[in-house]
């Protein structure tokens, strides 16, 4: 049973804006709402009465800081933080998580909580999920935080991994901990930039009795793309009865932005930070006061603003106020920046509750991101822009679509050019491969060629979509998978694991330690991945023959050798009586037709964007009928096509021979209408 009673009143039609409230121990809440950070039991540079004026209805304050100084003694003594500060409205604690992460050099981890040294006289505490719980019982907050392991939002997938299930043991032990308190408790959401851990732990925390839910970790280093992406996701996941809070977040388009993804409450320090900096969100766009172009306005910050600085002074006051780093300056400043968050949050609600929302979200989002349309600034003297990233004859290549691929710069050939990297990667060759499902059968060692390993994306699609497996189905169910990367430069791959901010799918230990130790090995023993750096056409023939081939070196323009018919006889007479199938992204008919020629079974592979096709092979025929996804090969029409192409027979094969390659192809049996395949 909630101690919070929360309703939802409406949810937006055309989005998953909320409109709800809930009663806490010190009055009801009414969302969307944003929560002015208060983190030492005050907001820096307002009074109560000031917040109250402003519109503010709960305040944050942090556990960590409050531990520290006063002190859990000082709390009990004065009956809590609402009679220690004069505050007679509602107060979360926030559990110190996020300021144990800000101290990676004087901290220490591990199941028990973290120890580190107090910056006010140098003491060693212990905060643990109970220590934590229990000053937030003494600090008396209406809502309490679970204590959790936050990291860097472009950790890799394993780091990730372990600190979300740290997080989930430490929330068990938080609802423990809790006991009969009438207070609240929100469960907090982990999982990095990790689109299966953020769903993970969403499911797993909302099968607890919380009282509400937080999605953590974001607002340090991702992007606002990926902020987005994963608060929406998260949201997807989470229950419709209870709050839903981003912590940390944020400017008031990204208020805007997560509202419309489904979240109700928020915090940050930027109203009050901005405002000791001379900068006010206002109806024209975020103002710079400290600007000298306001030093002799008489006009107030914002003309459609009624709070008390904009009703008694001028931005030619306010200009000299900051100028002059007087106090004043930036408390006229936060009550004017609170006032205009907690008015968003009221035009929002009101919006949602008149259904109206998504004319609202339109209407407001260039708004909000506006600069002083009267007093623009002057152009700044361009930068240089920092070059693409670059080694050897690699450069990292933004699309415009917004990812990041590795540009060839010789031949000015893109790997994975049209789609995001992992998302061609999983289209083309996991997905279609029914990679999941294989690796669910019963079976001897699934074995997997990455012809042409590039920045990795292929394998750790692989590699990513068995971790998801293993987590649902357990070891015990589960085939093991030896990936081989054939590569004859890891240029690519050291450029694109250097810059991992820009490449998701390399924030993961896998690709780092193959690149310094030539093989990696899953901590299940289920999936090792090991790299045969050189010319793949002297490396493979050592190889174990493979069930599936993914083939994705740089086109035959530029790799010639890896595209000619005797490559593929070469790799069709290794695999022997082996059925196996090979995947590429070439639809091209010199490479269906060397593919032909080399004996394999051809057929239509997936499109992936503007490709229409690309191109799936067999070994043997009894492979295509036993194939899950059950393909289809070219037939007739295709035929007839290719008599008619300019690409009918391999560059330099004399004209006597021609003949008796056409023969081969028109001749292969999945061409001979009696041999049902």
């Amino acid at each position: 049973m909630s101690r919070l009673n929360f309703t939802l009143e409406k949810t937006a039609t055309g989005s998953k804006a909320r409109a709800a409230h809930f009663q806490t121990l010190h009055g009801e809440v009414q969302t969307p709402i944003f929560m002015p950070v208060g983190t030492q039991a005050t907001v820096k540079s307002m009074n109560v009465e000031s917040l109250r004026a402003t519109g503010s209805n709960v305040l944050l304050a942090n556990t960590y800081h409050l531990l520290l100084r006063p002190g859990p003694e000082v709390f009990r003594k004065f009956g809590g933080i609402h009679n220690f500060m004069k505050w007679d409205r509602p107060v979360l604690t926030d559990s110190g998580g996020f300021q144990i992460f800000s101290l990676s050099k004087e901290r220490r981890m591990n199941e028990e909580g973290a120890r580190f040294k107090s910056y006010v006289d140098g003491t060693m505490h212990l905060l643990s999920p109970e220590s934590s719980i229990a000053m937030q019982r003494d600090i008396g907050s209406d809502i309490m935080m679970v204590l959790d392991q936050c990291i860097p939002s472009t950790a890799p997938h394993d780091e990730t991994e372990a600190a979300m299930h740290l997080t989930h043991r430490w929330a068990e032990r938080s609802l423990k901990a809790r006991g009969d308190s009438p207070q609240a408790l929100f469960g907090i959401v982990q999982g990095a930039c990790h689109p299966d851990l953020r769903i993970k732990s969403a499911e797993y925390l909302r099968e607890l009795p919380f009282d509400g839910l937080a999605i953590g970790g974001l607002a340090v280093g991702e992007t606002h793309e990926e902020r987005y992406q994963f608060t929406d996701l998260a949201t997807d996941h989470l229950p419709t009865d209870r709050p839903r809070y981003l912590m940390g977040v944020g400017t008031p388009i990204d208020i805007l932005e997560a509202v419309h993804r489904g979240v109700d409450m928020f915090d940050c320090i930027i109203p009050s930070q901005l405002a000791q900096r001379g900068v006010v969100f206002s109806s024209q766009g975020k103002l710079q006061l400290r600007r000298s172009v306001y030093k002799l306005d008489e006009s107030p910050i914002d003309s459609n603003c009624d709070c008390h600085a904009c009703r008694n002074y001028a931005r030619g006051y306010l200009h000299h106020l900051v100028k002059s780093d007087e106090n004043l300056g930036w408390q006229l400043l936060s009550i004017h920046n609170f006032t205009f968050y907690h008015r968003l949050m009221a035009e929002m609600r009101a919006s949602i509750l008149r259904d109206d929302f998504a004319a609202f979200y339109a209407k407001k989002r260039p708004e909000l991101v506006k600069v002083d349309d009267a007093n623009p600034a002057r152009p700044s003297i361009p930068t240089r822009k920092r070059p693409p990233a670059q080694l050897g004859d690699y450069v990292v290549h933004r699309a415009p679509e917004g990812f990041h691929s590795i540009k060839q710069i010789s031949s000015g050939e893109i790997m994975h050019s049209v789609n995001a990297p992992e998302e061609e990667a999983n289209r083309l060759y996991v997905e279609q491969s029914a990679f999941a499902t294989r690796i669910l059968q019963r079976g001897e060692e699934l074995v997997i060629w990455d012809v042409g390993l590039g920045a990795a994306s292929n394998a750790m699609a692989c590699l990513a979509r068995f971790e998801s497996e293993l987590e649902k189905s357990g070891a015990a169910a589960m085939r093991s998978v030896r990936m081989v990367s054939f590569e004859c430069d890891l240029d690519p791959l050291r450029l694109a694991a250097a810059e991992a901010g820009q490449f998701p799918h390399l924030r993961h230990s896998a690709p780092h330690k193959l690149l310094q130790e030539g093989s990696w090995t899953h901590e299940s023993g289920l999936f090792q991945w090991e790299l045969h750096e050189g010319d793949f056409l002297e490396k493979f023939v050592a190889t174990p023959a493979p069930d599936i081939i993914f083939h994705d070196p740089f086109s035959a323009k530029t790799d010639a050798p890896l595209w000619t018919v005797q490559t593929f006889e070469r790799i069709r007479a290794h695999l022997g009586e082996k059925s196996a199938e090979l995947y590429t992204y070439s639809s091209a008919t010199a490479v269906r037709v060397a593919l032909l020629a080399a004996g394999f079974y051809v057929g239509n592979g997936v499109s992936t964007g503007p490709r229409a096709a690309t191109t799936i092979a067999f070994s043997h025929s009894r492979g295509v009928t036993g194939h899950p996804l059950r393909p289809s090969l070219l037939g007739a029409d295709w035929l007839a096509r290719w008599h008619r192409s300019g690409a009918r027979f391999p560059l330099n094969l004399p004209a006597a021979d021609q003949p008796a390659f056409a023969a081969r192809i028109t001749g292969h049996p999945q061409f001979i209408a009696e041999k049902s395949i």
